[in-house]
């Protein structure tokens, strides 16, 4: 069986006015570095703090007034890989500094899975970790963005389709394969996706990837990259919320 994807000019319509409306917002020009030519690469301090960033966005509120976001922001970052590395029992560090910072949900958990990573990385994953990233330092096609986050969701503890797609996206590497969560498909089912999107099917695969597959042939009509639509229906979301100050 084969679904044939059909994109009206409707459909490119509402795209190009979405991105019209949302253009100036710092969200949507901030991701504008995401289309860079030429990328910064990504060295371990930066993976890190950017990691631990996304696993804490999972399963709880992440817009910029929120715990997540003003702890995310916190100068000089209490969880940095510098400190961390000088850290004798990782779990329970960062179990007490999330429970310190008050207001963020299931800090055990995020610190145990946090203090695997660690000891992952720490134990020879860096290698591998930091070429499937740097692969992504210049423009290459979607299928090599997936296949860095796929890397990402094998070895990552708490990293799913969507929270390995937020990594890459928030490491400004990605155009095409984003973290699909509940603005996205809030969106979409009511632009009229042609499935109803279910946030528990989004957390297989397969699932993930023939929605993406939909997201980017929407994006490629409309002349759109996919990292610029999620940041505009994200600063549509959150309406002006937003800052240069607080887009972290």
């Amino acid at each position: 069986m084969q679904l044939n994807w059909q994109i009206s000019s409707k459909d490119v319509a509402r795209i190009e006015a979405l991105i019209r409306q949302q253009e100036d917002n710092p969200v949507v020009r901030d991701r504008l570095k995401n289309l860079a030519k030429r990328k910064t690469e990504i060295r371990k301090e930066e993976f890190w703090r950017q990691m631990v960033g996304m696993r804490l966005t999972s399963i709880q509120r992440s817009g910029p007034n929120s715990h997540v976001a003003r702890f995310n922001r916190t100068r000089p970052f209490p969880l940095s890989y510098e400190i961390l590395c000088g850290v004798k029992h990782p779990e329970t560090f960062i179990a007490n500094a999330l429970k310190d910072a008050g207001g963020i949900r299931f800090g055990n958990k995020i610190a145990q899975h946090l203090a695997a990573n660690f000891d992952w990385l720490e134990k020879g994953g860096w290698t591998s970790t930091l070429e499937q990233c740097n692969r992504l330092s210049r423009s290459v096609p979607s299928a090599v963005e997936k296949e860095a986050a796929n890397y990402i969701e094998d070895n990552f503890e708490g990293f799913g389709p969507k929270q390995s797609r937020n990594l890459l996206q928030v490491l400004r590497l990605t155009r095409y394969e984003i973290p699909i969560d509940s603005r996205i498909t809030r969106w979409l089912n009511e632009f009229g996706f042609p499935v109803k999107l279910s946030a528990t099917a989004l957390a297989d695969r397969h699932y993930y990837e023939f929605v993406s597959i939909g997201i980017q042939m929407l994006c490629a009509k409309s002349g759109v990259y996919p990292c610029i639509l999620d940041a505009a229906i994200f600063a549509m979301s959150d309406g002006d919320t937003w800052t240069k100050d607080n887009v972290y």
